[in-house]
């Protein structure tokens, strides 16, 4: 994955060797365009451009506090301390819920939420204290004290049953206050994300993905490429309609400075051709042998992989943590089969499908057709794809949607 470098306030260009990272890459992505500013394009080319802003802005408040929950949790060796409930995912998921309803609503008072969770949980077990204090010092609400009805308040503003669309078009944010829960408790190794979109008329116009573990993978030999190149964990994504998909790096929630000003990468997909030759994901509850596909034989080693087997990635929790690989190269395909005994939830793709749309990638179910977020025209919280969803680099679709056809007509 190459860099072109722009610096300010005297542009510079330099390119750069192009590097690994996570997973052998056989096919690199194209180069990354670098820039810096409060967002990675003029505003006048984005017509969303206040509500990214604001996306931006609370995704990264809410990512640092993901981080200060977790970090609560760390023994002196730096291990996850184990714990009977599952308090610690509870306080930040309804903490994120919360944080960024509060700030949503007081920015665009006039559009709903649609998100994952309400506060019944958390007024039957008592843990509104826990969630106001995570809250607290990361939401702008002026002089005034949260209390615990403003933030219990907030979470259910995205709650079901919050909000009656019909329907008529409609505009609404759409959220998954932390995708990938497991991974949130497992530490470092597995990712979880953080992920807001926007909805205009049955259109997803702009999504921001923050993902605080986020690492790239950098041998001895690759550091030398950039020494101003950041290296550490943690990334935010955003995408708008029209203008791309764009990377940074989270610095301020790891409290580090960093030796430069901020700067967006654009992302692309990658640009594999040949599917023995992609990198596969699939979510942790199903298996290769389980999909359609399982003709093709795949190994998740990356090491000794064998000719025309395809590289099944290592497994990562939760559906936007796959979108998010695919958008930015570090897989070629993501697919999954809906099932009868599980509801496909809007908040688990909605973020996913623009960013990846927007790196140059495609998403449709397993008939080829475009997701239809808007099919549950009471609340707008469920999808039914066809079959299932596939997410890929685009070259790729064409031929694996061939291949799921072909194999689920003999079976």
């Amino acid at each position: 994955m190459g860099l072109l470098h722009h610096c300010s306030p005297v542009p510079t260009v330099r390119f750069l060797i192009p590097h690994r990272i996570i997973m052998p890459l056989r096919y690199s992505s194209p180069r990354l365009l670098t820039v810096r500013s409060s967002l990675p394009f003029p505003t006048q080319k984005a017509k969303y451009h206040r509500e990214l802003e604001a996306a931006v802005h609370v995704v990264e408040r809410a990512c640092r506090l993901c981080v200060d929950v977790k970090r609560s949790l760390l023994s002196g060796d730096g291990r996850i301390l184990e714990k009977n409930d599952q308090t610690p995912v509870t306080v930040a998921d309804f903490g994120v819920q919360a944080l960024i309803s509060l700030e949503l609503g007081k920015l665009f008072p006039s559009i709903p939420l649609v998100a994952e969770e309400d506060s019944a949980f958390l007024r039957s077990n008592n843990l509104a204290d826990l969630v106001v204090d995570a809250v607290t010092g990361k939401a702008r609400f002026g002089d005034k004290q949260l209390t615990h009805d403003d933030v219990l308040d907030a979470i259910d503003r995205g709650g079901k049953d919050a909000f009656t669309f019909g329907a008529n078009p409609a505009t609404y944010w759409v959220l998954d206050p932390i995708d990938g829960t497991r991974g949130f408790l497992k530490g470092c190794e597995a990712l979880y994300v953080v992920g807001l979109a926007l909805v205009v008329e049955g259109e997803i116009v702009l999504g921001v993905m923050g993902c605080p573990n986020w690492q790239e993978d950098l041998s001895s030999t690759e550091v030398q490429e950039d020494e101003n190149k950041p290296s550490g964990p943690g990334i935010i994504m955003v995408s708008h309609v029209g203008c791309g998909t764009w990377i940074k790096r989270l610095y301020n929630i790891l409290d580090i400075s960093p030796n430069m000003p901020d700067c967006w990468n654009r992302s692309f997909v990658d640009q594999c051709c040949l599917v023995h030759e992609a990198r596969f994901c699939i979510p942790e509850s199903q298996t290769w042998e389980s999909l359609p596909l399982s003709d093709v034989k795949a190994s998740a080693d990356g090491i000794s992989i064998a000719d025309k087997e395809i590289l099944l990635l290592p497994t990562c929790c939760g559906s936007l943590c796959k979108y998010l690989m695919v958008a930015s190269g570090r897989a070629s395909v993501f697919f999954l089969r809906a099932r009868s005994e599980k509801t496909i939830k809007v908040w688990d793709h909605a973020v996913g499908v623009i960013c990846v749309h927007e790196a140059g990638g495609k998403v449709t179910d397993w008939n080829g057709s475009q997701l239809d977020i808007e099919v549950d025209q009471v609340e707008r919280r469920v999808i039914f794809p066809s079959g299932g969803i596939l997410v890929s680099n685009g070259n790729l679709h064409d031929r694996i949607l061939e291949m799921i056809s072909s194999r689920l007509s003999f079976s």
